[in-house]
């Protein structure tokens, strides 16, 4: 199977107001794991589950799109301006980790899809260099916010604060004090 709409939700429940916790993107393949009424179970290319409108998708084989000739950090400059949309994956609307998972999926490299799992994927490293990833969360819980370190204190990420989106900028004291970790995958 895969998707046959421009951009599908994917919802935690069977419901249109249920919490979008992705997308699907056109051609991508799933595996069907369940349906109910008009919605179907899948899982995604990246085992990332959850429920989409059965009319989203096409009985046909997917196929991620080939790999581009830019580096992570480049990919996800193409997004800047882009505005914050939790679970999204497009220039529409995208999310922190929705901006590193396709970073890496428009470059060939599968991640998973949330923050506190890119931080289980990554290698650990005590000082981050340009294009680490840089997580954040509450002391005990799972990290709930990612950013591409740059280098010398700037951040490239996707934020629902004060409605910025997609943005460059010095990392925020408000993330600083909520460091939690930083990777290299």
């Amino acid at each position: 199977m895969r998707c046959g709409a421009q951009v599908a939700p994917v919802r935690a429940a069977p419901a249109d107001d249920a919490e979008q916790v992705t997308q699907l993107l056109p051609g991508e393949p799933v595996r069907v794991a369940g349906r109910e009424g008009g919605w179907t179970w899948v899982v995604t290319a990246y085992d990332y589950p959850g429920w989409v409108r059965s009319e989203a998708l096409d009985e046909a084989d997917g196929a991620l799109p080939p790999p581009e000739g830019r580096s992570p950090v480049e990919v996800a400059r193409g997004y800047l301006g882009a505005p914050y949309l939790w679970g999204g994956l497009t220039e529409a609307g995208i999310d922190c980790s929705g901006l590193v998972h396709m970073a890496y999926r428009r470059t060939g490299t599968l991640v998973p899809r949330d923050a506190w799992q890119q931080l289980d994927a990554g290698a650990p490293v005590g000082e981050p260099e340009p294009g680490d990833l840089v997580l954040y969360g509450d002391p005990g819980k799972p990290a709930d916010h990612v950013a591409f370190w740059l280098g010398e204190g700037r951040i490239l990420h996707a934020t629902g604060r004060d409605g910025l989106g997609v943005v460059e900028e010095n990392e925020p004291n408000s993330l600083r004090s909520r460091r939690v970790g930083a990777v290299r995958l």
